[in-house]
């Protein structure tokens, strides 16, 4: 006999089920977006140069956050957001340790042969700064969005395990627009957009912040583009050095789309996972799920 139909919406205890709260999440990010996006616009040039049209996208996400949140009951802070000193040492933490992952990836690339550096004229402290700016909004607004109160709450229904299959194709499929994304480029670009996102849930659960998944993104992007000049995830980017390849194969250094579709890329990314993997962190409960209180 099939279930009643208030079963496919209500949970046991008549609370919207996680699924269907995934699903209006997304929706509602994409309207309160269509709404700012115009107010964005309006907004002179110079406030539009110093905040990045991401922070839009960011905005939206939180706004739709607190919307879900406050049929919970639930403060803002709950999805990993209290902003105190543990938040700021996991989001420093996460930047040095995002630059190390693309450090190591670049220097394996370049041990094996695949291309050296050249100091890029021109691009001073400034750049460095602006481009800082620029990763940061990508990364609050990415992460916010495929970490935040959708993953969570999908973790809830799918378990953790689950939501990381999901969010890291989701994650990974979202990349399929960006330039460059074709032949073997898109193979190994798509395994690592996915190792990558796998790694950053990883750093939500251990922590049970957003601040360590941010400052990872965040570290990752400005040095694999802002210090490296790698394109970064097929976008182009000036970088303080400029990467001189050396005609061996795209799968070593991924090419114009960046070192996110190569080799090293996929070793230093699946080495990262497998040790966040093994280390149960601080921010996780006795269940083994993240702990949003002690981590947020």
């Amino acid at each position: 006999m099939p279930a009643p139909l208030h079963r496919v919406f209500l949970d046991v205890d008549g609370t919207l089920r996680n699924g269907w709260k995934v699903l209006g999440y997304f929706l509602l990010v994409a309207a309160v977006s269509l709404v700012l996006s115009p107010l964005y616009r309006l907004l002179p040039r110079p406030i539009r140069a110093a905040f990045p049209g991401q922070w839009v996208g960011a905005l939206a996400c939180l706004a739709a956050a607190w919307a879900f949140l406050r049929t919970e009951a639930a403060p803002l802070s709950a999805l990993g957001l209290r902003l105190n000193g543990r938040f700021l040492g996991h989001l420093v933490l996460g930047t040095l340790g995002g630059c190390a992952l693309m450090g190591a990836s670049a220097g394996l690339a370049w041990s094996l042969g695949g291309l050296h550096w050249t100091r890029t004229p021109g691009v001073g402290l400034a750049a460095l700064s602006s481009a800082a700016r620029l990763f940061l909004a990508v990364a609050l607004f990415e992460e916010l969005l495929f970490r935040g109160y959708a993953f969570q709450r999908a973790a809830r229904g799918l378990g953790f395990a689950g939501a990381q299959a999901a969010f890291a194709l989701l994650f990974a499929l979202m990349h399929w627009r960006n330039p460059g994304m074709a032949g073997a480029t898109k193979a190994w670009a798509t395994m690592n957009i996915a190792l990558a996102a796998l790694l950053l849930g990883f750093c939500w659960r251990r922590t049970g912040s957003l601040a360590l998944p941010i400052g990872v993104h965040l570290g990752w992007n400005w040095t694999q583009g802002s210090l490296l000049g790698f394109g970064v995830s097929g976008t182009a980017s000036q970088g303080w050095w400029t990467p001189a390849f050396h005609g061996r194969p795209e799968w070593l250094t991924g090419g114009a789309f960046g070192l996110e579709a190569s080799l090293p890329g996929a070793l230093v990314c699946g080495a990262a996972v497998l040790a966040l993997w093994v280390w149960k962190g601080a921010g996780e409960d006795a269940t083994g799920g993240a702990s949003t209180a002690s981590g947020s």
